[in-house]
């Protein structure tokens, strides 16, 4: 049972204990929409997708956090699905932007059979598992590829005894738990829904980067700082050096109605609008062009590290100008702009560095570092931009900034103080109807196995928003990387979910390790990090009648 239950409430709240079904949401949820539909098995190959069995439902504990904000905690447990732990053999692949040479959790049916005899041929006994193509709107149909595994086993180190000796029989191998399989029934889930309604809601719901986008900070840490109802990580955000500052946000992200981080391509946002008053989801894209008379030249970035693009999805990026998650982009010419909000140590390096006044009016132009002035912004220009603004971006001179957002329709977003943005990736619902575009968001490469396979088809822990029909907004986490205790959503389960939730339109938001839900300041989610919860860059946060910072 999660902490929001354990507390004593003021007589307003109630506690209620009950296998709920979901009504007030306006839609049934059972364990069959964690499983998407069987399919036929091929020869001995085990079942694709089997249909879920048993009950399958879910207890409900609901919990009156504040008028208009409440948050349900699901424990499922199904004692039908049988996991276990394996041996998968890898498939040799190729990355298909840069030719090197990877591994992919499975591959075509030739490589499936060839290995299988091999391994007969070594003394095993493998068995294939055919993985179907999940409700993706933009992947296709049918087979996917084939699994090659060995043995079922009771504990990890009985697999592991296993996989040592398979591996030194010369194949790449790895040891799996078959409960994170989305094409196996769940046997094991700790959900948590916070159900929020604006009409009712005496308080803000806002996206919040603590005033430093350049800095992490726990999503509990947040809440307790905010005094927030509740908390929930954000979108994606820069985890390592190598790819930028840490921190930062690898795509859109507005605060305060400030834009403080540009769009990769065109993804799902979770736009906040009048304090939350006003939610809604919908792609967006950015463009920021900065003019000094007749002049222009188009900004590709914001508070990010010039030359690095976390997550790619910009015009000139290379290898691809697609979004591409988890992969850092290079751009030689490339003009990023800063803002008071990053407070780190502006890059350094090659290029041009021009600081403007809080009117615009160039104070310098030279080289790069320093810190972002409280009162103003900064551009850094690599290459053909950094030439751009030795030519125009003269001390005294006044350069406009163009900041524009828009949606998949072509219409703008305009942005006030009182409106913010999350984004991550991909769309799940749209319209009533489940729709994930995991290729288009860059999540999932159809022509490339190797990639995205474990981060869309697999079980992860995730955190997704979505809006039902009434308008409120859903904030929902699910723990996983707990086998047989919580093992989380594969993408397509996230999205039946939040269409059994009622949601007419939903996203996916940062989640593994990131996810995260708290509430009134405590951490009510089982994180799955080792070192306990992650440090993330923004959070999205319901505070009781006051602004976020």
């Amino acid at each position: 049972m999660s902490d929001i239950a354990d507390k004593p409430r003021r007589s307003a709240s109630r506690v209620k204990q009950a296998a709920w079904r979901g009504a007030a949401l306006g839609a049934a949820f059972t364990l069959a929409a964690l499983v998407p539909p069987a399919v036929a098995n091929a020869g001995a190959a085990d079942p694709g997708r089997p249909v879920a069995s048993g009950s399958g439902e879910i207890a409900w504990t609901t919990a009156d956090v504040a008028p208009g904000a409440q948050v349900r905690t699901g424990v499922l447990r199904n004692s039908s699905a049988a996991a276990v732990w394996t041996v998968t053999v890898q498939a040799p692949a190729v990355n298909r932007l840069t030719g090197v040479a990877t591994w992919a959790p499975l591959g075509d049916r030739a490589w499936a059979d060839s290995t299988a005899g091999r391994l007969r041929e070594a003394g095993f006994e493998p068995r294939l598992e055919q993985v179907l193509w999940d409700e993706y709107a933009d992947t296709p149909r049918g087979t996917m590829g084939w699994q090659v595994r060995v043995g079922r086993y009771a504990t990890q180190d009985q697999a592991g005894t296993m996989n040592s000796a398979v591996s030194a029989a010369g194949f790449r191998t790895s040891v799996e738990w078959t409960g994170y399989d989305g094409r196996q029934a769940a046997d094991a889930e700790n959900i948590h829904v916070a159900v929020l309604d604006p009409a009712r809601l005496h308080g803000t719901i806002a996206v919040s980067d603590g005033g430093n986008v350049a800095d992490r900070e726990k999503t509990s840490a947040v809440a307790a700082r905010l005094g927030s109802l509740i908390g929930v990580n954000g979108g994606f955000f820069i985890t390592s050096d190598s790819d930028g500052v840490q921190g930062t946000v690898a795509g859109l992200s507005a605060v305060h109605g400030r834009l403080e981080s540009m769009a990769v391509g065109s993804r799902a946002a979770l736009i906040l609008g009048d304090g939350g008053r006003r939610p809604r989801i919908a792609d967006l894209s950015t463009t920021v062009t900065v003019r000094a008379g007749a002049a222009t030249y188009g900004v590709q970035g914001i508070n990010r590290v010039p030359g690095k693009v976390r997550n790619c999805g910009r015009p000139g990026a290379a290898p691809t100008d697609q979004p591409r998650h988890d992969t850092t982009c290079t751009l030689v010419d490339d003009l990023v702009k800063f803002t008071p909000a990053f407070r780190a140590p502006l890059p350094t390096g090659p290029g041009v560095q021009t600081v403007l006044d809080k009117h615009g009016i160039v104070v310098s132009t030279g080289g790069r570092g320093g810190v972002a002035p409280e009162h103003g912004s900064v551009l850094q220009g690599t290459g053909a931009a950094g030439n751009w603004l030795m030519d125009h971006a003269h001390a005294g001179r006044r350069l406009s900034l163009r900041e524009v957002v828009r949606d998949s329709s072509g219409r703008q977003v305009r942005l006030g103080p009182d409106d913010s943005i999350v984004s991550a990736a991909p769309t799940l619902v749209e319209d009533g109807r489940i729709h994930i575009d995991a290729a288009t968001e860059g999540t999932l490469d159809p022509q490339d196995l190797s990639f995205g396979f474990a981060w869309s088809n697999v079980r992860q822990p995730r955190t997704l928003a979505g809006i039902d029909g009434r308008g409120r907004l859903l904030l929902v986490t699910v723990d996983g990387r707990q086998p047989g205790v919580s093992e989380g959503f594969t993408l397509g389960e996230a999205a039946r979910f939040m269409r059994s939730l009622g949601a007419v339109q939903a996203l996916n938001l940062d989640g593994g390790g990131s996810s995260a839900m708290a509430v009134k300041g405590s951490l009510v989610s089982v994180t799955s990090d080792a070192t306990g919860e992650r440090a993330v860059g923004d959070t999205i946060q319901v505070l009781p009648g006051r602004r976020s910072s």
